[in-house]
Order: C-alpha cells, then sequence, then structure tokens
C-alpha cells in the first residue's frame, strides 16, 4: 500500500490524503489530480494508489483498472472542458521526475500549439535498419 513510502513518495502521500491535491478521480485503487506544472489547463495525473515505481513494475492485476482510470479521464475532458481529443502519455525513468508511476492526460485543441511530441523526431536510415530493429524488438518480445 501506499504507506510504505509516504516518507519519500509526494505520490503516495497525496493518494492517501496526506498532501493536498486537486483530485479529479478517486477510485480504491486510483487516483487522479491536477498536475501543478500542466501543458494546459486540465492536465491531469493518474497514478495506482499502491507505490509502484513504472509502468513494467505495474502489477497485471492493476492493468485494466489503470488503463479504465487513463480512458474515463481522457473521456471527461471533452464534456468538462471543451478538448476536442487529448494526449495520454507515461514515462518510465527517463523524463519521470516523480519516481511513481503516473499517466498524464492533456487535453488537446486543433491548434493549442502542442506539435506531436515533446522532443525531436528522427528517421531510419534505410528500410534495412527499421526491419533490424523491429526484429530485435520481435525477438525480445517472443524469446525462443
Amino acid at each position: 500500500m501506499a504507506s510504505d513510502h509516504l516518507d519519500t513518495c509526494l505520490f503516495c502521500r497525496i493518494a492517501a490524503g496526506e498532501e493536498s491535491a486537486h483530485v479529479v478521480y478517486d477510485e480504491p485503487d486510483v487516483v487522479g489530480f491536477l498536475d501543478v506544472r500542466p501543458v494546459f489547463k486540465g492536465h491531469t495525473l493518474v497514478i495506482p494508489r499502491r507505490h509502484v515505481d513504472t509502468l513494467l513494475e505495474l502489477p497485471v492485476e492493476l492493468g485494466p483498472t489503470f488503463l479504465g482510470a487513463l480512458q474515463r479521464v481522457a473521456a471527461a475532458m471533452s464534456d468538462a472542458l471543451g478538448a476536442q481529443g487529448t494526449f495520454v502519455a507515461v514515462n518510465n525513468v527517463v523524463s519521470q521526475s516523480v519516481p511513481h508511476l503516473h499517466g498524464h492526460v492533456v487535453p488537446r485543441t486543433k491548434g493549442d500549439g502542442l506539435r506531436g511530441f515533446f522532443w525531436p523526431r528522427t528517421r531510419y536510415a534505410d528500410d534495412a535498419e527499421a526491419a533490424d530493429v523491429a526484429e530485435r524488438l520481435r525477438a525480445a518480445l517472443n524469446p525462443r
């Protein structure tokens, strides 16, 4: 439970109600609250109440609950804020300012100024390089 990390984890303290936050989603296993440094107003962070550092460590049984919460928060953005869509993302370690799994749900509208991802894009040198990367990923996903 979150209480094991209350001394060290800001998000565990928010989940336990010991740190203030603008909570927008509150369920037994998941909580969502406004990001204090939003990309756009309404930017919400969705976290499991149980301390989990990254998506890779999320217990399988919490996967549907966590994804369902992300879906419900994303759906609410259009009704509540007039968003035309959302950007939903999860960082794992790199760019993860708080080491507690959190999904970002950012409201979007056409012309809002956000261009694709937040980092520069690249290209494969050629189709052979893309095929090699794809094969390495397939091998890792389907070990023999």
